[in-house]
């Protein structure tokens, strides 16, 4: 098999670990300290900004506030978008249905280093690296070109048809280990019971506190460098 079609060593389900009833963590996964977790931040004022984008809201004052969130944070979360709180929700429970499937319906669906696309357990090929604690599913909506269904899943029997309306309303993205995200923007889902986001913000990490039904955006690397350049 070509090296670009395969990782440079066996994958490992962060779920399987999890699920195995170890009771230390395997070395593979401790992040040094500089890049762990910090301790959850109970501070009310220091959080990333909420913006209401209800179409009843003034139009000038939502441009304002999204203008100050991205200088000041680069992230906010967005309530009324207009995206269905039933669609939200059916999300959410489709994709922890697949994570629940058996490893062996799971494991049709494994991506490789080509595309990315598929359900995967790391970022990058790089032999011997800490490894994220996490799986995922990595599938692309837009551009029409990249899209392929043969890798969108067909259990749960419903979920396909859901990705696809999801994706017409925002794009799915997923949560990785500290970053920036290299693209435009980019489309948070977040678990409403699990403030598991940190965002870094004047040299503090500032834990997220997801609010019912909101949507997470954040700007990406690409934007920040267009006002860079047509700011000068």
């Amino acid at each position: 098999m070509d090296s670009h079609l395969k990782w440079a060593e066996p994958v490992v389900r962060v779920q399987s670990l999890s699920e195995s009833g170890a009771t230390l963590l395997p070395p593979r996964y401790i992040k040094p300290p500089d890049q762990r977790p910090t301790a959850i931040n109970h501070n009310d004022d220091f959080n990333i900004p909420i913006i209401d984008l209800s179409p009843t809201s003034d139009a000038k004052a939502i441009a304002t506030a999204v203008s100050a969130a991205c200088k000041e944070w680069g992230v906010f979360q967005a309530v009324n978008h207009g995206v269905s709180p039933d669609l939200l929700h059916r999300a959410r429970k489709l994709w922890r249905a697949f994570f629940h499937l058996p490893m062996k319906s799971k494991e049709a669906y494994a991506n490789s280093p080509k595309t990315y696309e598929g359900y995967g357990s790391r970022v990058g090929i790089e032999k011997d690296a800490i490894l994220d604690w996490g799986d995922y599913f990595y599938l692309h909506y837009f551009p029409l070109c990249l899209k392929n269904h043969d890798k969108w899943l067909a259990l749960p029997s419903s979920l396909r048809e859901m990705v696809d309306e999801y994706g017409k309303a925002p794009e799915l993205a997923l949560g990785l280990s500290a970053h920036t995200d290299h693209g435009g923007i980019t489309v948070l889902l977040p678990d409403e019971k699990v403030s598991g986001l940190q965002v870094r913000h004047k040299g503090e990490w500032a834990t997220v506190r997801p609010v019912a039904d909101a949507l997470i955006v954040n700007v990406g690397d690409q934007v920040q460098v267009f006002v860079l350049i047509f700011s000068c």
